[in-house]
């Protein structure tokens, strides 16, 4: 890198109070471009301004009041809904679909800088404001250092990279949040004990050893594909990440030496950086950051990698290499260069522009869709955990909207047909342009995640958006049938090959590994990430599509749904824990898995009067409502798999829980009025919700952030309830 661009990145200010303002808010404006793209940018002058004006969109996600009039005081629960729906049409795009945040991991925005910072890709001065800003936001009040997510404790993976990520962004080294966040990550021990995903950064980075890591090699990728442990048999995401960090391992990539490399060599340890012996930290990890220990399998394989390292075969290493980094330039070409996500996304940045230098076309393209991962919320700009998750919104408000009626009201209409519109542009028609070559699933017929760019199958959001296009075709009159139904057929039958053997459904493919491949999990702080595993979430959507497709098309493969639907059911019951709920992969937790479950179940008959499985899940919710009417479970669910009371009730977990009563039908009505009194209470005069605690988990150990969650599920759960609960009073009249 040159000493300008190193000179750009060290030197710029910050500003110097808390009440100066990093940019000024009202000349940020979010371009949607067609598809679900969109991206933040700065105008400098009033004449942009002016031909630009911000819209409500824009205004809502920085945090500047949309003023927006209060609405009559809802009725009941179908007025509530309804003014819900009032104010979320206007964050709605003007192609259709709903932007919205998808950070929350603390982990992410180091790999935007590290990897743009030793690449030479600079960032836009507002840009880099920003990001300053969010970090010093999201830094822990208590003792200034950063977790895994922005609610968790701190950690040396989140305060080691956060901290490098703050002085790469020009904050000086005795700024007060700077010397706090250096005296938490000390008392941690210091940057040695980073998990092996910190110290691959801090590597890259020139401020930790390449001898520190346990071997990455890439020869994994030579091995023959039919071996139970070959690197395609690993969960996708983990097997696209590490792909380009075996090639950074096999080359020993570091940024050249400089004055702030130096810098951060005495700063980020509590002992002379040159006395480390840094083969002995290979297996230091934190005790704050220690989720998932090595296994006695995993320690021995890796003393054999190291012995390998020492002797390894220059030929061999070469065609490791190469066979590597053929591999990164196929997963940049399937997805426009968005990449499955943003770690694998930097990664492959670096990669390419070592081989190919900046003035290639991968390096040019990495740095157009750089962007899409650059979200600014009003606590400054994160780096999401996609290009978004556009599909996945779209999918649940746009079914709330037909379960809830409130799609036949005419007001409604054209934001529907936009809706529409956008499923029928998201959906996935062709293969991969690698399709075999790069171990990729079949994706023609699919839903996406994010959008049609980013192109990679997942199973429930397959599920989420046929069913979206279903309602939206078949239920709501006047809407024209935009998606044929040989795209909908198309739909079902990349579902249908999602099926395992257990009647489970995994998220991105079929499970391809054994499951003592997480013997060999490297990365310390997450769970379940090696092989794909089935999941009661996706297999449940997949079950409500199908169970939905064949009450309108029952001609279509009809006996291999009817057989998937029932190894689906078979699995469901199988992963019901005994004490009633299901646990989630996704969501937190155990409300979201189980409202899920339940729906399915009630789609092949099994309601609270006619099964044991239903009427242990009510028992499980209802004993854990409290006495205001709502839920409220912590992110700590997940990471245990046991429940885990969040201090306050949470209004999306309220929801959930309340739909999963009426899916199974439960026959009191009290419980359901009293989480409508408790979401109703907390919806605001303009028809919103505030933002209360993260919504959604991955990987176990890892919350992430689902804002719109926070309007889809109340409005879904309050009209639902509004008929319900009318229908249990003609009951007991009649009973009467």
């Amino acid at each position: 890198m040159s000493s300008q661009l190193t000179s750009m990145y060290s030197q710029l200010r910050i500003p110097d109070s808390e009440n100066e303002p990093f940019t000024d808010y009202s000349r940020w404006r979010l371009l949607v471009n067609d598809g679900g793209r969109h991206t933040w940018h700065y105008l400098h002058t009033d004449e942009e301004c002016e031909a630009w004006p911000q819209n409500e969109v824009d205004k809502y996600w920085i945090g500047i009041p949309l003023n927006l009039p209060a609405l009559p005081a809802a009725k009941d629960p179908l007025d509530a809904a309804r003014n819900g729906y009032t104010f979320y049409k206007h964050l709605q795009s003007h192609d259709g679909h709903w932007a919205g945040e998808y950070g929350g991991p603390m982990f992410l925005l180091p790999g935007l800088v590290i990897g743009s910072y030793v690449t030479g890709m600079g960032f836009k001065e507002e840009e880099r404001l920003e990001m300053i800003r969010y970090l010093l936001n999201r830094a822990h009040p208590e003792d200034g250092g950063w977790g895994i997510h922005i609610e968790g404790h701190s950690t040396v993976f989140g305060t080691a990279l956060n901290y490098v990520t703050l002085r790469i962004l020009g904050v000086h080294a005795e700024h007060p949040a700077i010397v706090k966040a250096r005296g938490t990550l000390h008392k941690l021990g210091g940057a040695t004990g980073s998990p092996a995903w910190g110290k691959f950064w801090l590597a890259i980075m020139n401020v930790y050893d390449w001898e520190g890591l346990n071997p990455v090699p890439a020869e994994l990728w030579l091995l023959p594909d039919w071996l139970p442990f070959h690197p395609h048999r690993w969960w996708i995401h983990t097997r696209t990440v590490y792909v380009p960090m075996s090639y950074l391992y096999g080359i020993r990539f570091k940024m050249e030496e400089n004055d702030l490399v130096r810098a951060l060599r005495q700063e980020l340890y509590p002992t002379n950086y040159y006395s480390i012996h840094w083969p002995s930290q290979r297996n230091n990890v934190s005790e704050a950051d220690l989720y998932s220990p090595h296994t006695t399998v995993l320690d021995v394989m890796n003393s054999l990698l190291s012995i390998y390292e020492g002797c390894a075969i220059p030929p061999l290493r070469r065609a490791a290499l190469k066979r590597a980094y053929d591999l990164v330039v196929l997963e940049d070409e399937n997805t426009d260069y968005q990449t499955l996500g943003p770690v694998s996304k930097m990664m492959n940045l670096i990669c390419r522009a070592h081989v190919e230098g900046p003035d290639s076309e991968a390096y040019k393209q990495h740095a157009i869709k750089r962007q899409d991962f650059m979200w600014l919320g009003k606590e400054g700009m994160m780096m999401c955990g996609t290009n978004g998750s556009q599909l996945w919104d779209i999918g649940f408000i746009t079914q709330a909207l037909v379960e809830t009626g409130l799609a036949k009201e005419e007001e409604h209409k054209e934001s529907l047909e936009r809706a529409l519109g956008w499923l029928d542009e998201c959906q996935i028609q062709d293969n991969p342009k690698h399709y075999e070559t790069s171990y990729r699933h079949t994706t023609k017929g699919a839903w996406p995640f994010s959008t049609k760019e980013q192109g990679y199958t997942v199973s429930d959001c397959t599920g989420e958006g046929l069913k979206a296009v279903l309602y939206l075709q078949n239920q709501v009159e006047g809407t024209p049938k935009v998606i044929s139904e040989r795209r909908l057929c198309d739909a079902v039958d990349v579902m249908l090959t999602m099926q395992n053997p257990n009647g489970g459904f995994a998220s991105y493919e079929l499970v391809r590994g054994p499951q003592w491949l997480e013997w060999l999990n490297p990365a310390e702080v997450f769970g379940d990430i090696m092989i794909e595993f089935c999941y009661p979430e996706c297999t449940t959507s997949v079950i409500t599509s199908l169970s939905i497709f064949r009450k309108h098309y029952p001609n279509y493969r009809s006996a291999d749904i009817e057989r998937t639907i029932r190894k689906a059911i078979k699995f469901l019951h199988e992963a019901q824990k005994p004490e009633g709920g299901w646990v989630g992969s996704w969501g937190i937790c155990f409300t979201y898995a189980t409202q899920f479950a339940l729906e399915s179940l009630s789609l092949v008959g099994e309601t609270y009067e006619t099964s044991e499985a239903a009427r242990r899940a009510c028992q499980f919710l209802l004993v854990r409502q409290r006495d205001d009417g709502g839920w409220g479970e912590s992110y700590k669910s997940c990471e245990k798999a046991q429940w885990i009371e969040h201090e306050d009730s949470q209004v999306v977990q309220t929801c959930w829980a309340a739909m999963a009563l009426m899916y199974a039908q439960y026959p009191n009505p009290d419980p359901i009025q009293k989480a409508v009194q408790l979401v109703m209470s907390r919806q605001l005069p303009d028809g919103s919700w505030p933002q209360e605690a993260i919504e959604g988990v991955f990987n176990k150990n890892c919350a992430i952030s689902y804002p719109n969650f926070k309007f889809s599920f109340p409005i879904w759960m309050l009209g639902r309830a509004h008929y319900y609960l009318k229908e249990l009073e003609v009951r007991k009249a009649h009973r009467v």
